[in-house]
C-alpha cells in the first residue's frame, strides 16, 4: 500500500513514497498447461483509495520485463521511478484522486511474485525448471485471485501494454463480467513468427550458458553473459530505426590506441548503450523467468479451434480500445488494428486509435499527450 503521509509537494502529480505487499494465497493454482502450485505469493503495490463500494479499481498489467512496482519511489534516498510513473498518480492519465489503481507482478516472476528461483516447499530448493510452464491464461488467473482477495467484484479498468496488453485482452475472454473496460496498448492477440524467432535467439544466448547449468543455477554463479545478451538483442526490438539513428546515429567514443584488439570494444554509442542496457538487466531480473516469459508470449494465442479471434472473442462484454504506435515493428499497428476488427464484425464495442511516435514499441511508457488524451476519453465515456 502506498504510505499517504508523504507527498512529493515539489513534484505535482507524484503519488509519493510507495511499498509494495504481499498476497499469499493457500488455494493451489492449476496451470493450463499442466502442473500446480500448492500456494504461491503475488506481490503487488497499490495507488489512490478504494472508494466504499469498490467501484473504482483499475488493474495495471506490466509488460515482460515490467514489475508491480508502477508509480511513486521506495524511499526519500531510493528514487527510482515506477516504470508507468507517468500515467499514474494525481492528475494523471490513471488519476489517484479518482481511481485505485493496482499493479501485480506476475506469476512465474521473479521480483517477489513465485516463480523458478523460488523455494518450492515440497523440496526446500528453487523450482527452477520444475516451475510450471507459465502462459498469459496463467497470469491473469493469478491476477483474478488477488483481485478477488481485495473484495473487488468488477474492475473500473484492466490496462496494458506489450504482455500487459495480452493479459488485458485475456481477463476480456476470461472473466467477461469482471472488466468494465479494456485498454490494450501496442500488443497483438497473437505473435508472429518474427517475434518468436527474436525470443528464441534470447533464450539460446541464456540455455547456451555453461552457467545456466540446466536451470540450476545460484545467485553468485548465474548466466549473466547470457541473459545480458538476451536483453540487448530484445532491446534493439523495442526500439525503431528512426528513433536509434536519432539518438546515436554514428556517434563514435575514442578507440585505446595501441591495442589492435580494441577496434572489436564497444566504440559506437549505440553498442555502448546496448552493453548498459543489458549489464543493468542482470542486476534486476532472473534468467530462468525470462525464459519462461518469453516463452508464454510464444505460446499465446486468442484464435479459436477454427482459427479465428471472432471465436474467442464470443464471450468478451467490455468496450475495448487497443493502440498502435506508428514506429512499434515487433507489434505492428496491423496487429492491433486485427483485435478491433475482429471484435466490431461480431457486433461487440470497440475502438482503435493509432498514436504518431519515433519511438518504437517502446512509445507506450513514454511521455505521450495523444496517448494520455486517448485514456482518459476512454475511461470518461459511457460504457
Amino acid at each position: 500500500m502506498n504510505n499517504s503521509d508523504y507527498i512529493d509537494r515539489d513534484a505535482e502529480g507524484e503519488v509519493g513514497i510507495v511499498d509494495y505487499s504481499d498476497f499469499s494465497c493457500s488455494e493451489p493454482l492449476d496451470f493450463a498447461l499442466g502442473g500446480r502450485l500448492e500456494s504461491f505469493n503475488i506481490r503487488y503495490e497499490t495507488y489512490g483509495t478504494l472508494n466504499a463500494d469498490k467501484s473504482n479499481a483499475i488493474l495495471v498489467c506490466h509488460a515482460l520485463s515490467g514489475d508491480h512496482h508502477c508509480a511513486g519511489v521506495y524511499s526519500i534516498s531510493d528514487r527510482k521511478q515506477g516504470w508507468w510513473n507517468n500515467i499514474i498518480g494525481p492528475n494523471k492519465p490513471l488519476d489517484t484522486n479518482k481511481y485505485f489503481v493496482i499493479g501485480s507482478n506476475c506469476i512465474g516472476g521473479c521480483l517477489g511474485s513465485t516463480g523458478p528461483g523460488s523455494i518450492n516447499p515440497a523440496t526446500g530448493k528453487p523450482y527452477n525448471m520444475t516451475f510450471p510452464i507459465v502462459t498469459i491464461k496463467d497470469m491473469v488467473a493469478a491476477q483474478k485471485r488477488l483481485i478477488d482477495y481485495l473484495g473487488i467484484s468488477r474492475l473500473k479498468l484492466v490496462i496494458g501494454g506489450s504482455m500487459g496488453g495480452m493479459q488485458a485482452l485475456e481477463w476480456a475472454v476470461d472473466y467477461p463480467d469482471s472488466a468494465e473496460k479494456i485498454i490494450a496498448l501496442a500488443t497483438t492477440a497473437y505473435q508472429n513468427a518474427q517475434a518468436i524467432a527474436f525470443n528464441e535467439v534470447g533464450r539460446s544466448a541464456i540455455m547456451r550458458d555453461p552457467l545456466w547449468n540446466g536451470g540450476s543455477y545460484t545467485h553468485s554463479s548465474f548466466p549473466a553473459d547470457g541473459l545480458s545478451t538476451a536483453r540487448m538483442m530484445a532491446h534493439i526490438t523495442y526500439l525503431s530505426k528512426v528513433g536509434l539513428d536519432a539518438k546515436f546515429g554514428r556517434h563514435k567514443r575514442n578507440l585505446q590506441s595501441g591495442d589492435p584488439n580494441s577496434i572489436f570494444m564497444p566504440s559506437f554509442e549505440i553498442e555502448n548503450y546496448l552493453h548498459h542496457q543489458g549489464e543493468s538487466f542482470v542486476n534486476r531480473f532472473d534468467a530462468n523467468t525470462y525464459l519462461y516469459f518469453t516463452k508464454a508470449l510464444d505460446i499465446f494465442d486468442l484464435r479459436g479451434k477454427n482459427g479465428t479471434l471472432e471465436e474467442t472473442f464470443a464471450s468478451v462484454k467490455a468496450p475495448v480500445l487497443t493502440v498502435g504506435f506508428t514506429s512499434d515493428w515487433l507489434f505492428p499497428p496491423s496487429q492491433n488494428r486485427e483485435i478491433v476488427n475482429a471484435l466490431i464484425r461480431i457486433k461487440k464495442r470497440a475502438a482503435y486509435a493509432e498514436v504518431e511516435s519515433q519511438l518504437g514499441h517502446d512509445s507506450f511508457l513514454t511521455e505521450s499527450p495523444r496517448l494520455y488524451e486517448l485514456i482518459r476519453n476512454f475511461l470518461d465515456a459511457n460504457a
